[in-house]
């Protein structure tokens, strides 16, 4: 047992504040130049092209949760699509449904899969096919005594059950350890329940699923663009954060924006994943592009603006994309929702996206972001395949 508590402890640090280490790391990105009224060109200014309908933005807080409240977003812009009642889907249910797959996933791999709150678009899919979905007000998850997420401990202690059982102490694993596990996050998280009532009705969260949110899993795809797998196939999801080995499919790089652009043209929103620990990625500002020249080549004057109104950007190309992912320059950071399309003075498109990191932010939890960014730091989308134009759909057999 104090064997366990040490480990427990010594993982704490290094794992279970990615999260806000991620936030800390670019709370330092933004403008430190106040714009007077007078000098508008200094300024952004968008309006809106496509601004579909989506639910207020919430907070995901100390939790690495972004995957969930990004995709689960995304399912309750799929409702208002479909013509249905905007409910705000429950992302601890999904998180905790990945929680329990991933610990056997874990154990089965000797330790060898990514530990953590991390995840991917696609783990809210698979866990709405695999165990339905709740709403929010019904499981909250938060079961521990404060009123926001806080996973520090929880993944913590965790990691160290996981971390003893995989360590074989018996000679050979007992049938007991994954009760035990699933017994210590319903603790922090809460037990789902097999039935509750909603909106004066009975369900299980996969009645729920079928009867209130009504998607179909298997009409939604992922997509992603590397130079190192054949075009137009599915290839494996090379990110930590993949740990059910989930496969998406590859297309180049610049049918990624085309595939955004005909989704919110026809209606449907996208779920992002990106990289979002850049310099020129300012969440204060609500901006990100990719300026001419990388950071460390600029002056202090164009350092201090870089967020002062719209400015030149690189060219992109795929072998720069894929050049970034090789050198860990493109991570797999952040989840988050893309709901319409923006331009600036200049006629310059943006998209526009939805946080989960609360409404702090100069656009009240929003960030408007360049197609030169999307097409260099995105890691994957995830949309209806009715979203995808159709002569992809024909190369991709969708």
């Amino acid at each position: 047992m104090r064997k366990l508590s040490l480990l427990a402890i010594a993982l704490f640090p290094a794992m279970v504040h990615a999260q806000d280490d991620l936030i800390r790391k670019i709370e330092t990105n933004r403008s430190y130049v106040t714009i007077k009224n007078n000098d508008p060109d200094k300024k952004y200014h968008f309006n809106h092209i496509i601004d579909l309908e989506r639910t207020p933005v919430k907070n995901q807080a100390s939790s690495g949760t972004c995957w969930s409240y990004s995709t689960n977003s995304f399912l309750e812009s799929e409702m208002m699509r479909m013509g249905k009642e905007p409910i705000e889907l429950a992302q601890i249910f999904s998180a905790h449904c990945v929680y329990m797959d991933k610990a056997d996933a874990y154990v089965r791999m000797h330790g060898s899969v990514s530990w953590g709150d991390g995840g991917e678009c696609h783990d809210v899919i698979n866990m709405f096919a695999k165990y339905g979905a709740m709403p929010q007000d019904v499981y909250t998850g938060l079961h521990y005594g404060t009123t926001k997420n806080k996973f520090a401990e929880m993944q913590a202690v965790l990691k160290g059950m996981l971390d003893a059982v995989i360590s074989n102490p018996n000679g050979k694993l007992t049938p007991s350890w994954k009760k035990a596990y699933n017994d210590v996050l319903d603790s922090y998280l809460g037990a789902i329940p097999e039935k509750f009532v909603w909106d004066g009705h009975t369900y299980t969260p996969k009645t729920f699923a079928a009867q209130r949110v009504g998607i179909h899993p298997e009409d939604y795809i992922e997509l992603g663009s590397v130079t190192t797998d054949p075009y137009y196939k599915k290839c494996m999801f090379m990110v930590p954060d993949n740990w059910s080995f989930s496969r998406y499919y590859n297309v180049h790089m610049e049918d990624l924006t085309d595939i955004i652009d005909n989704a919110l043209n026809k209606g449907f929103t996208v779920s992002w994943a990106a990289d979002v620990s850049e310099k020129y990625f300012s969440w204060k500002n609500g901006v990100a592009y990719v300026p001419e020249k990388d950071f460390d080549d600029m002056d202090d004057s164009e350092k201090k603006y870089m967020f002062e109104g719209p400015k030149d950007e690189r060219v992109i190309t795929p072998e720069k994309r894929q050049a970034a992912f090789d050198n860990y320059e493109t991570t797999d950071d952040h989840g988050m929702h893309i709901v319409g399309m923006a331009e600036d003075q200049n006629g310059r498109k943006y998209y526009i996206v939805k946080n989960s990191w609360g409404d702090k932010n100069d656009y009240k939890g929003y960030i408007y972001v360049s197609r030169a960014y999307v097409l260099y730091k995105t890691t994957a989308i995830l949309l209806h395949k009715n979203g995808v134009p159709n002569r992809l759909r024909e190369k991709l057999g969708v």
